[in-house]
């Protein structure tokens, strides 16, 4: 069991230091003790990681717990690349898929914040395109009636826009005939031009009345590059990256960096292993590849899927919404923005989980497994990542492995409840 994190605190305890480190000096370490966590429940989570990569259900994994702005606990596991014998640690790279969407959603509400896009904004306004969308009778994958209203800036934070992802069956092969991608595999085009691509297919149901997953926070990235006049990659290097210190989120790793990122596996079905290449992969209209975030020209950025991150740095985005938009003295939301978006609102068009403005929202100890995180809220990744942050408890966590699909791995669904289980006072 290894504790490769221990260097990385005592950075975050040097103010002093010419370059930050992952989680830099705004998160400095404790005892878990000190704010209210048990030290062997904790150690419970590095059990399972490790238990994880025993049984081969993973190559390796970095989990991290903040609690009251202070790092409690940061632990890496296992390998980063099995084939090459490099052991995990905690500045790994990771691809983390759809844990982009909260960054893009954020972007948006900073535009929100400066007066350049409003809520209810029709999408029309910045791509024409999305004008007079049709939208799928059901059950027919050619007919369509007209939408009864225009999609909005604030029906794509929230998922109810009538659009979806690739494995839907009626809209799936729609996505695929035109070319339109998810941010998981190559794409040498730009956003602009994928986005009008995707604004002629139907919809899969009438804006506003249904939440359906899906790519309308990819869309919302092209709203951000029509309302800044930059692209998606340098709004985000500008208002959020920067600011927040976070210099390892990246759409494409740069080459010096790319010794970091993790390979990604998927499982064997006898058990073991198998690690992903180049090779595009199949499932149904679904289209994915683990070499996205580093060949071809570089030039889509996904606002839905297309980022790789480290677990420090996304501590950091978390730990700024905690904070109510503010970390180390530089604020990248309105504190009333951040309650806007960590709220729910979607209600009845959601049965197992209330939504924000780009984060799932835990509405009632029923929908949550049981635990006692009323009004938390985060969101997970493709491939095999996740985070919540948690207001009432003063609480953030992060957990990150490479894995696709996921198998019989159970690590995430229960990351969450063992730090809930850590919680002493």
């Amino acid at each position: 069991m290894k504790r490769t994190a221990r260097i990385l605190v005592y950075c975050l305890l040097t103010l002093t230091l010419i370059a930050p480190c992952a989680l830099s000096q705004g998160l400095a370490e404790t005892t878990p003790r000190s704010v209210g966590l048990s030290q062997e429940r904790l150690d419970e989570i590095t059990a399972l990681m490790q238990k994880h990569v025993d049984d081969e259900r993973i190559a390796g994994a970095v989990a991290a717990v903040a609690r009251r702005g202070k790092v409690a606990y940061l632990e890496s596991v296992g390998k980063r690349d099995i084939e090459n014998n490099v052991d995990m640690s905690a500045d790994t790279i990771f691809r983390i898929a759809s844990m982009t969407k909260p960054i893009t959603s954020v972007a948006a509400l900073v535009l929100y914040d400066d007066g350049l896009i409003k809520l209810n904004d029709p999408v029309s306004k910045y791509i024409p395109e999305f004008d007079r969308p049709d939208v799928l009778v059901s059950g027919q994958i050619r007919k369509t009636i007209p939408a009864k209203r225009k999609i909005t800036i604030k029906h794509l934070l929230t998922h109810t826009s009538g659009l979806t992802y690739h494995w839907d069956t009626q809209v799936g092969p729609l996505y695929k005939e035109a070319g339109v991608t998810h941010g998981l595999i190559q794409d040498d085009s730009v956003l602009a031009e994928k986005m009008k691509k995707l604004a002629g297919i139907p919809l899969l149901h009438q804006p506003g009345e249904k939440w359906t997953y899906g790519l309308g926070v990819d869309v919302l990235g092209r709203v951000v590059e029509v309302a800044s006049g930059k692209t998606l990659e340098e709004f985000f290097q500008e208002r959020i990256f920067e600011p927040l210190s976070m210099k390892d989120t990246h759409f494409f790793i740069p080459d010096d960096k790319m010794p970091r990122l993790a390979a990604a596996y998927a499982p064997k079905p006898k058990g073991g292993l198998r690690r992903l290449g180049s090779e595009p992969i199949e499932e149904g209209s679904l289209i994915y590849s683990a070499d996205h975030p580093y060949v071809g020209r570089r030039s889509y950025f996904s606002g839905g899927g297309g980022l790789c991150s480290t677990v420090g740095d996304y501590m950091r985005f978390s730990q700024m919404l905690l904070n109510l938009g503010e970390l180390d003295g530089k604020r990248v939301l309105k504190r009333r923005t951040v309650r806007l978006m960590t709220r729910d609102h979607v209600g009845e068009l959601s049965e197992n989980q209330g939504f924000g403005l780009g984060v799932s929202v835990a509405r009632n100890a029923k929908e949550s497994g049981g635990l006692d995180c009323v009004g938390s809220y985060g969101w997970g990744g493709f491939w095999y990542t996740t985070f919540f942050v948690d207001p009432k408890k003063q609480m953030i966590g992060v957990c990150m492995a490479q894995l696709h699909p996921e198998g019989g791995a159970t690590l995430n669904n229960r990351f969450k409840g063992l730090v809930y289980k850590a919680l002493r006072n």
